[in-house]
């Protein structure tokens, strides 16, 4: 089964790094990945930009809306995201226990499925 560890974080933590802190943390979240690699649980993985880059987008009335961020009432971000195939919710929560990313931000584990489910 598919999971994902979605990693949300406070958009404000980043900025309280210095670089070489922020490069250290990465460098843990690629070890950790290749890891994961290695152990044949990685379907995919990627670190997001902060939300100081994103857009959002909306269609209402067949009107599209766009709204840049940094978004003021964003409590967190996804900072990024790990997409594991796991045996089990157990074994995906054991991976997610062990992500560098939960001494930081949050980790939050959901199985992959149907919208409609």
């Amino acid at each position: 089964m598919a999971y994902m560890l979605v990693i949300l974080e406070d958009p404000a933590q980043r900025a309280t790094r210095t670089r070489p802190e922020g490069e250290a943390v990465y460098r843990r979240m690629v070890e950790f990945a290749d890891t994961l690699q290695r152990q044949d649980k990685l379907l995919a993985v990627e670190s997001l930009a902060s939300q100081d880059k994103a857009t959002r987008v909306q269609v209402r009335g067949g009107q599209a809306q766009l709204l840049d961020g940094p978004f003021a009432e964003a409590k967190e971000m996804i900072g990024g995201f790990f997409l594991l195939d796991c045996a089990s919710r157990e074994e995906a929560l054991a991976i997610a226990r062990r992500c560098p990313a939960a001494e930081w931000a949050t980790v939050e584990v959901r199985e992959t499925a149907p919208c409609y489910l």
